[in-house]
């Protein structure tokens, strides 16, 4: 009975946190659905009713077949940027055509469970692109929470120039009446946030900070009738629905058509399941993410997407940060979201076009800041300095550019690395002329690209009564080299020569591939490859 009732609570618990997590995405996902719509060239007008169409698809269809139960989707910067590019070369109706491709694809590669390639990713990396897209988003957000448009939206560069132009955003909020009150508003509500945060009752913790500080900055607007801008609900959910026609189908026969599906399919899966990977490295409670159903889920959802006309879709990391950091506990949250968007737009309009645009945007801003985990930087450049500069070169390319390019330009430097450490062999000779010995220290990997440099060492070494070699400090070797060590052990041993050998060392490293017993005495070996097992 104990138990069952403890079940019956913690079910109840995690609908509140769950209910409350869902307002607080909901309230993100205002804001981005109708800035990357407009990102991605839909018409003012229709703009609106586009994102969040996209926004609540990937809350109820999404969240219901994800495979990331805490992962939000819906319109992202990638997907934005590259429809963008597409509707200018195609038009709108073939774009459709091209999300639903896009869909397709991905559930064909769920099903031949590509997914988890992409946990083949350093942390560095992820964390890194994690703090570049933060940045972007303080860097976006920050303007607009001075009612203010970033300077940098449809150019080149975009991030850096949002960036470089904050301190003129900071001066327009401080001495600009018309940026005053706007700029005000967000602080109150980032204020109301960390109050929140860290000294709200322990009773009423449950209730998530941005949720407190929208909902006061919202009230008090009214309260007063301040001049800001409002969040411009659309009047009918319908006008963002475009049904794909029939004739779009003819494109089918074109190769650029496919490209572009293809490219799409990729971009959003990449964001989509590194959401997931990094969602999983943000949160303990929840079951870690099936990327294989996370992909079949994204695909389906942006069938949908491509079939009425709206914006495709994929994993969002500020939505799903902000998801996590308001305590979700299941998938309910994701997809109350998305039904709290179909509820407000169709039955409460008014409610939405009296949330000021710059207190949601004050809840980016402090999400984004929140992506930039200090920490982590300074760990990692005390443990592995290099790890560091996939981590600075991913955040710095992902603001300078896109997330898929810094991503790209990450995996480059970590796969440089790791054949640099793969072919990297040091070697150290100390000769003992007093005592007629000469010690040999093997560090790194010792394989066959760095054979001739070890034979021609060994073959030098003359007139010495003792030979001592030291392997302990390898990381890696193989059959090649490991054979020529063993054949010249063989070949070099005599009553004159003393040669000594960590072999037992060398063995309790490598005890996984190696047999069990020492090496010592063993005149022949064939192994195909000794790997370290540390």
């Amino acid at each position: 009975m104990k138990s069952e009732t403890l079940h019956r609570s913690l079910s109840f618990t995690a609908v509140k946190d769950d209910f409350f997590a869902s307002l607080v995405v909901f309230l993100v996902a205002l804001p981005l659905s109708l800035g990357l719509a407009l990102v991605a060239g839909y018409p003012f007008e229709k703009a609106a009713a586009v994102g969040l169409l996209s926004s609540a698809i990937g809350g109820i269809v999404v969240g219901f077949f994800s495979g990331s139960p805490l992962q939000v989707s819906g319109a992202a910067n990638g997907a934005a940027i590259t429809i963008a590019a597409f509707a200018s070369e195609f038009g709108f109706k073939t774009t459709s055509l091209i999300i639903v491709l896009a869909g397709g694809i991905q559930i064909i590669a769920g099903l031949l469970r590509f997914g988890p390639i992409c946990r083949a990713i350093s942390p560095a990396l992820v964390q890194g692109m994690l703090a570049g897209i933060g940045l972007l988003i303080l860097a976006s957000q920050f303007h607009i929470m001075v009612d203010d448009l970033p300077p940098g939206s449809g150019r080149e560069f975009s991030g850096v120039i949002n960036l470089w132009s904050l301190p003129e955003a900071i001066w327009k909020g401080l001495y600009f009446s018309v940026h005053q009150t706007a700029a005000l508003l967000g602080l109150l509500t980032i204020s109301l946030i960390l109050f929140w945060n860290n000294f709200a009752p322990k009773s009423m913790k449950s209730i998530p900070a941005a949720l407190i500080g929208v909902g006061i900055a919202t009230f008090t607007a009214e309260l007063f009738d301040l001049d800001v801008k409002y969040v411009p609900a659309p009047d009918q959910l319908s006008e963002a629905i475009s049904l794909i026609s029939l004739s779009s189908f003819v494109e089918l026969s074109k190769g650029p058509i496919w490209m572009a599906a293809l490219t799409l399919a990729f971009v959003t899966s990449a964001e989509s399941l590194l959401t997931a990977s990094a969602i999983d490295a943000l949160q303990k409670h929840a079951s870690r993410s099936k990327y294989n159903q996370e992909l079949i889920a994204q695909g389906l959802g942006n069938v949908i997407c491509g079939v009425i006309g709206v914006l495709p879709i994929s994993g969002v990391i500020v939505r799903s940060a902000a998801n996590v950091n308001a305590g979700a506990k299941t998938r309910l949250s994701t997809i109350l979201h998305g039904a709290w968007i179909i509820i407000f737009i169709v039955y409460f309009p008014d409610i939405l076009r009296n949330i000021p645009v710059a207190s949601l945007a004050a809840v980016l801003v402090y999400a984004g800041a929140t992506l930039i985990k200090i920490n982590f930087i300074k760990d990692l450049w005390r443990m592995d300095r290099v790890e560091a500069l996939v981590y600075a070169v991913t955040m710095g390319t992902v603001v300078a550019t896109d997330v898929l390019t810094g991503i790209a330009l990450g995996v480059i430097l970590a796969l440089i690395r790791l054949i640099y450490q793969f072919s990297f062999l040091q070697i150290i000779v100390k000769d003992n002329l007093d005592i007629n010995s000469v010690d040999i220290y093997l560090v790194g990997a010792a394989t066959f690209i760095r054979l001739p440099q070890i034979i021609e060492i060994f073959e030098n070494i003359n007139n010495r009564q003792t030979i001592n070699i030291y392997l302990s400090e390898l990381n890696y070797i193989d059959h090649a080299c490991l054979d020529m060590l063993m054949n010249w052990h063989k070949n070099k041993s005599s009553d004159l020569i003393n040669i000594h050998i960590d072999w037992a060392k060398l063995d309790s490293i490598f005890r996984k591939t190696v047999p069990s017993q020492s090496l010592e005495n063993k005149e022949d070996h064939s192994f195909n490859a000794v790997m370290v097992n540390n």
